[in-house]
């Protein structure tokens, strides 16, 4: 399968996936404890107020290569340790396949191979990790807003999960980002890391990088992506498993 995503089917899909939405014509909030507040938990706001974020849909600094940093930290887990996973590392992810379900008109089902041979984003971005540390890497994959719109967003889509290959705690990990995150230019599923295929310490086979935001929400070991309406009703309701576990914010805007 060959994905194909003409300018017009994005901006399309994305229309349609939209329609219904009110969009606010603010382009600015002053940052302030009440506006903090909106961003504690995704589903606590309207997707209106969302939008209306300061530099949601800004670009997020890129970098050259020479400023890459030489060494980027593994963050988090640094294998999901299942056996499934294992079998599929050691065949380098040939007979896996990732799945886009939810509420979109075509599911999908796709190989490594035809991801690498879809659409794709190359960008050197800075990693920002909750824990007080940064990273210059440069990242490689396909435009998740491509995968959407060949999907088919149904209009009550709202947000789109990622669910992942490894657990914490016995816990699943996923993540979770909103519709205008996701249709960001440079949210993608990266498969390579300063020129070479994405390593199992981070995230084989496939990464999520959501540049706007914090290093706890660049999921790893991603194996389907789900769009919903709602957060409520998966696993702790919060939309992250660190928002559910320990209370970090679902938006990690920086």
């Amino acid at each position: 399968m060959t994905i194909e995503i003409s300018r017009r089917r994005l901006v399309g899909s994305l229309g349609a996936a939209t329609g219904g939405l009110l969009l606010s014509g603010c382009d600015k909030i002053v940052a302030s404890s009440k506006s903090q507040d909106f961003l504690d938990v995704g589903e606590q706001v309207t997707f209106a107020v969302q939008r209306a974020v300061v530099g949601r849909s800004a670009m997020a600094p890129e970098f050259t290569a020479a400023e890459m940093s030489p060494v980027f930290r593994t963050n988090g887990n640094s294998n999901p340790n299942t056996p499934e996973y294992a079998a599929h590392a050691a065949t380098s992810f040939a007979d896996w396949r990732f799945v886009v379900d939810g509420l979109v008109a075509k599911p999908l089902r796709l190989s490594l191979d035809q991801i690498r041979k879809g659409p794709r984003r190359t960008q050197i971005t800075r990693h920002d990790c909750v824990e007080g540390w940064s990273a210059i890497g440069q990242w490689t994959g396909i435009p998740l807003a491509a995968l959407l719109a060949h999907a088919g967003l149904n209009s009550r889509a709202r947000y789109v999960v990622f669910h992942c290959a490894d657990r914490i705690g016995g816990a699943p990990y996923y993540e979770s980002i909103d519709l205008l995150d996701a249709f960001h230019p440079q949210t993608i599923l990266a498969w390579g890391m300063n020129g070479q295929p994405l390593a199992i310490g981070h995230g084989a086979p496939l990464r999520l990088r959501v540049e706007r935001q914090l290093g706890y929400k660049q999921a790893k070991y991603v194996m389907r992506v789900q769009a919903v309406e709602t957060l409520a009703g998966l696993y702790g309701g919060k939309g992250g498993y660190w928002e559910d576990a320990i209370g970090y914010q679902w938006y990690a805007g920086i």
